[in-house]
């Protein structure tokens, strides 16, 4: 199983709830955790929590640079498969530049393990992050990716790279990519014909043929029925 079937079925079951609270203080936990779409959750939303999404929208956090590490980086967690895009595709980094404003106790851990990321690849290679090869980078993700390989020294590098990885799990699994990925679709109003004629019969019952073609049709969702003076249905 890859990691992208991994991270599906995380998402889809019961551990997701728990999993995305890992970082959060004990006030958050109470809080609504749900992600906000770019710009604003549409409909239901305060005119208070209006102007704080545009606030935050309006305002800056990460650099270019950091913007940079963080799309090599959510590809490498979250890479193109057949049929569906990319973090990046998904939008993921502009996900991560809202969270930080949104919950900004991830300030710190994120441009910390930024840091630490330059820092080490300065020191393993004489290299940034960004300017080593494929095969170098993944080098040092691997140090860090697996919790119960890890050396202790990477402990914190570790917890950074968790951080990034639920999060970036999220941005992409609340994204259209996303959706579309595990084939959510929603809420999708059902189609209800009548009681089926089997039970009718069971219990001595019949829909009263004059009104077989009036009766609710999916292409009439949404037609006001009309009744005559004498309370029969009409159309």
């Amino acid at each position: 199983m890859n990691r992208r079937e991994n991270l599906k079925l995380l998402f889809t079951g019961s551990l997701a709830s728990g999993f995305l609270l890992t970082h959060c203080t004990p006030e958050q936990k109470q809080a609504d955790m749900s992600p906000k779409v770019l710009g604003g959750t549409p409909g239901g939303r305060t005119e208070e929590e209006k102007i704080r999404d545009q606030k935050l929208l309006a305002d800056t956090f990460l650099t270019e640079d950091e913007r940079k590490k963080l799309d090599v980086l959510t590809d490498i967690i979250m890479p193109a498969s057949e049929g569906f895009g990319s973090a990046t595709d998904a939008k993921v980094t502009d996900f991560l530049e809202f969270m930080m404003k949104d919950y900004p106790a991830y300030q710190t851990p994120m441009r910390g393990g930024l840091m630490w990321l330059d820092h080490y690849s300065d020191e393993s290679y004489g290299k940034k992050f960004l300017e080593l090869d494929e095969s170098q980078r993944m080098t040092i993700i691997d140090e860090i990716a697996w919790p119960d390989k890890a050396k202790p020294e990477m402990e914190g590098a570790v917890r950074f790279f968790n951080m990034l990885r639920n999060l970036t799990a999220t941005g992409y699994f609340t994204s259209e990519i996303g959706f579309k990925y595990m084939d959510y679709k929603g809420n999708t109003p059902n189609v209800w014909d009548g009681v089926p004629d089997e039970v009718m019969k069971k219990h001595g019952f019949a829909y009263e043929e004059k009104y077989l073609s009036l009766y609710l049709k999916p292409e009439d969702r949404g037609k006001v029925a009309e009744w005559d003076g004498e309370g029969n249905l009409v159309g």
